[in-house]
């Protein structure tokens, strides 16, 4: 009902009830996606030291002798950061699939996944087979990664532009409810401790309502009419999209871009890399989506009752803790949803990795000093606490909806696969070295986060402009600016814009838009 009535606010002049179907549809597909990676993202945490033992009861049963601390960390890591590498074959194959099956069919498609992973995850115990639990979390990323780069592109060209923002950021918010869910879940006295094979395979029930829900939305509007050119189906996905509202104006503005692409087909990754007229959206995509991992942020979730228990709480007090700090994400998200499209992207997304910064270096400090003073352990937390708020205010789902409004059709696809890859890398090499170096460097590891938040909130305030309330045209146009392309054919209006063809990448509207031959690109 809240979304509902923020909906309503929302949507534009003489319409009725459109922006219910679109929230109704986020809160059902996206939030399901969304919820799931949360949920695997935190789901390891509690039950921890019960998986370890089962690791090492099973290898005194096949060997013998039992795994020295080295290896049972060697091999804890891999079970954490494998969902990553499932995550970077996921995201490889996005472009692939939305080019095949469309947006919607790839969502539904990918599901089987998530029961294949639950029925691995669920039974290894009783298998005795800890390879059971690392193949069942590489295939939940698998889905994961095709999820979190195809469910934000869905909404992104479904969303009317004064509420993509909003949609957008849907997803931090039901990463956040994943990730609270897995903390509750977790503690000892429900299912983190003797019921952990069930903990790990309750993915399969979400995943099973979204499969029951998905089938009656139709297809991306965008989808139908700029790849299939299917006419007829995208007006009936518009108007189910917008109930009573006049589509007309959507219908044309999807065409201009349809012109504009006329002679483009979907882009490869190859393509993408090497087209000099999307520079700097590429590099804008790289950056924040490496930076949204290498803040620091899946260290915490992946470890969150380690960091607490080297920051002094006590061990019955951990995963209350923890709990605690889940209820707070959800609080740091419904900030965001409510005040993106008042605020801008900008300011979420510079002001999130702000704050991340300057907890991490809060942590370090505090994690120093506490030997010293024995109160410091409740900054260490206080700063935890901040750098989760911070994360879920802006860079958990602005790096997913810029991705998205950065590109037109043709560019999209081969820009998700690339910011997913990344962002799955990053994610990787956070879960995988995280433990080494908190050994090697102790408190001060915390300090890599600290630079890498600040620099990315760097780059966004000197790099990126602000999108909201702007179509994918107007955007593009900005980032043309940037390239050289004369201020008389920048940023004016559209029917003043003289626009060089940019390879198909840029608009070429036949009457409003004039093609001027003389300042084509050689």
């Amino acid at each position: 009902m809240v979304f509902c009535s923020f909906l309503k606010k929302n949507q534009y002049p003489n319409n009725n009830h459109h922006c219910i179907q679109v929230g109704t549809f986020g809160l059902s597909s996206h939030g399901k996606s969304s919820m799931l990676y949360g949920y695997n993202l935190a789901v390891v945490n509690s039950p921890a030291v019960y998986i370890k033992d089962f690791y090492n009861r099973t290898s005194v049963s096949r060997n013998g002798t039992g795994l020295d601390g080295e290896a049972l960390t060697l091999m804890y890591s891999l079970t954490v950061s494998v969902f990553a590498i499932g995550g970077l074959l996921g995201s490889l194959m996005v472009g692939m699939l939305v080019t095949r099956f469309g947006r919607k069919g790839t969502v539904v498609n990918s599901t089987v996944l998530v029961f294949i992973a639950g029925s691995l995850m669920g039974f290894s115990r009783i298998c005795g087979s800890p390879e059971m639990v690392i193949f069942g979390r590489f295939v939940t990323g698998i889905h994961s990664g095709i999820s979190l780069s195809v469910v934000p592109m869905y909404l992104g060209e479904i969303a009317p532009k004064n509420l993509r923002g909003f949609l957008g950021l849907v997803p931090s918010l039901f990463i956040c409810a994943g990730v609270f869910s897995a903390q509750i879940l977790g503690l000892h006295e429900i299912l983190g401790k003797d019921h952990w094979p069930l903990f790990l395979s309750l993915v399969v029930i979400p995943t099973f309502i979204q499969l029951m829900l998905l089938p009656w939305f139709p297809e991306s509007p965008r989808y139908l009419l700029i790849e299939k050119h299917n006419v007829h189906a995208t007006i009936i996905a518009l108007k189910w999209y917008r109930a009573k509202c006049n589509i007309q104006s959507e219908i044309e503005e999807m065409q201009e871009e349809q012109r504009s692409l006329s002679s483009v087909e979907t882009v490869s990754v190859w393509r993408l890399i090497l087209d000099p007229l999307v520079r700097w959206q590429l590099l804008s995509v790289v950056v924040i989506n490496i930076g949204m991992q290498l803040s620091g942020i899946d260290a915490l979730w992946f470890y969150t009752n380690d960091i607490f228990k080297n920051a002094g709480i006590p061990d019955p007090e951990i995963q209350y803790t923890t709990v605690g700090t889940g209820a707070i994400e959800i609080i740091a998200g419904l900030i965001g949803c409510f005040t993106i499209e008042k605020l801008g992207r900008r300011p979420l997304i510079i002001g999130g990795f702000l704050v991340m910064g300057f907890c991490c270096a809060g942590i370090t400090l505090s994690l120093v000093l506490q030997v010293h003073l024995p109160f410091m352990r409740y900054v260490s937390v206080g700063c935890v606490v901040g750098i989760i708020a911070g994360f879920c205010i802006g860079p958990a789902g602005v790096p997913f909806l810029i991705t998205a409004e950065l590109f037109k059709q043709s560019h999209r696809p081969a820009a998700y696969t690339v910011g997913g890859s990344l962002n799955w890398i990053s994610n990787f090499t956070v879960g995988f070295v995280f433990p080494f170096l908190q050994m090697s460097a102790g408190s001060y590891c915390y300090l890599v986060f600290c630079c890498v938040c600040l620099a990315v909130a760097a780059f966004v305030f000197f790099v990126i402009p602000e999108t909201k309330n702007k179509t994918f045209v107007e955007i593009s146009q900005m980032f043309a600016s940037k390239e050289a392309v004369p201020e008389t054919q920048g940023l004016g209006h559209l029917d003043q814009l003289k626009l060089r063809k940019m390879n198909g990448y840029g608009t070429l509207e036949n009457g409003s838009l004039e093609f001027d031959s003389s300042s084509s690109v050689p």
